[in-house]
């Protein structure tokens, strides 16, 4: 480290690698190195005690007051930024509430359906839904079944009443014999008793 600052102080004083009187280099170096040029040309009084020339240091206090008004201003800068982001973030923060407030009421009106004026979660209404689909498909399959049973217990009252008719037609040729032949027999009687 302190070979590289004694290198960085040849560069910095030599006039023929720059070019440059002493006051050149106290305007256009940093602070610091400033300060190590101006500690390097000042002359040893005593051990504790430099002599430094005087329009080197108004040089390098006026470099120093440069700097403290410019790092002020830029600190003013990043204030101001600082409060223009902070104003900021507050607008954003109040939005993302607000499209937060309105989602929520967004999703609780897509997360519920409203049947017969009642509003319902999904769930809730599809299982309605099914329900009535599972009461109606059994009220239908009850419907076909009475009517299927219905269907047979005609066809069979059907069929009992053909051969009902036809034992009643049976009864009624045979009764008409009968009686045919009953008068048969009474006229024969009555020709037997006449004659």
């Amino acid at each position: 480290m302190r070979l590289l600052s004694i290198l960085l102080l040849v560069v910095l004083l030599s006039p023929t690698v720059h070019g440059q009187t002493l006051q050149q280099k106290l305007r256009t170096t940093s602070l610091d190195s400033q300060f190590v040029v101006l500690n390097l040309q000042s002359r040893n009084q005593d051990a504790d005690f430099k002599i430094i020339r005087k329009s080197n240091l108004d040089i390098i206090r006026q470099n120093v007051k440069d700097s403290l008004s410019k790092y002020k201003k830029q600190i003013n800068e990043l204030n101001g930024t600082a409060n223009n982001s902070a104003g900021s973030i507050k607008s954003l923060q109040d939005s993302v509430q607000t499209l937060s407030t309105s989602l929520a009421a967004e999703q609780e009106k897509t997360d519920s359906i409203s049947f017969l004026g009642i509003p319902f979660s999904k769930g809730s209404y599809h299982s309605m839904v099914w329900a009535i689909i599972l009461v109606l498909g059994a009220a239908f399959f009850g419907t076909l079944v009475a009517f299927r049973k219905a269907k047979v217990d005609t066809v069979e009252s059907k069929n009992t009443v053909d051969e009902l008719q036809e034992e009643l037609q049976t009864l009624r040729k045979k009764a008409m014999e009968r009686e045919q032949q009953l008068k048969r027999q009474l006229l024969d009687e009555q020709l037997k008793r006449n004659s």
